[in-house]
């Protein structure tokens, strides 16, 4: 299977498959608006905006999976996201990443990056970057800055 067969529904309720994002690097993030790690989202929209004309784009998908960081709706933590953090990138339903009840998308982003992390999430902005050909090139822990990211993305897009 290839991350463009995966589902993916918007905290308005659309849903889309991820080959919209065909010929894109995406870089996919678990969130929580009541997470310490928040401040990560100017980072995130700051990559957003400098090269989302040159083909990245950052996907958002809330979840209240760790210590119950996001306990509204989606909607309630885009609208967190908007206003507080002025994020202008597509946002998604609330998600679960870890569990029998994973979203499909985060099983395959963990299938194909395992490695030293193992096969789970181990925190909210865990972030993967997924190539122009939905191949995940890189897994980014919590803690990592976004901005870690910019070189990987510019060789990239």
């Amino acid at each position: 299977m290839s991350i463009y067969d995966i589902e993916v529904t918007k905290e308005n309720g659309e849903q889309y498959k991820l080959d919209e994002y065909k010929g894109n690097v995406m870089l996919i993030v678990n969130t929580a608006t009541k997470c310490g790690l928040k401040g990560q989202f100017d980072d995130l929209e700051g990559l957003y905006k400098k090269y989302k004309d040159e083909g990245l784009v950052v996907l958002g998908f809330p979840s209240n999976q760790f210590a119950n960081q996001e306990p509204g709706s989606a909607q309630d933590a885009a609208e967190t996201c908007r206003l507080t953090y002025g994020v202008t990138f597509p946002m998604h339903e609330k998600i679960k990443v870890n569990g029998d009840d994973a979203h499909e998308l985060f099983k395959h982003l963990k299938d194909e990056s395992s490695g030293m992390f193992g096969g789970s999430i181990k925190w909210n902005f865990t972030k993967f970057l997924v190539d122009q050909n939905g191949n995940v090139v890189e897994r980014y822990a919590p803690q990592t800055s976004p901005q870690k990211a910019e070189e990987k993305i510019k060789e990239l897009i």
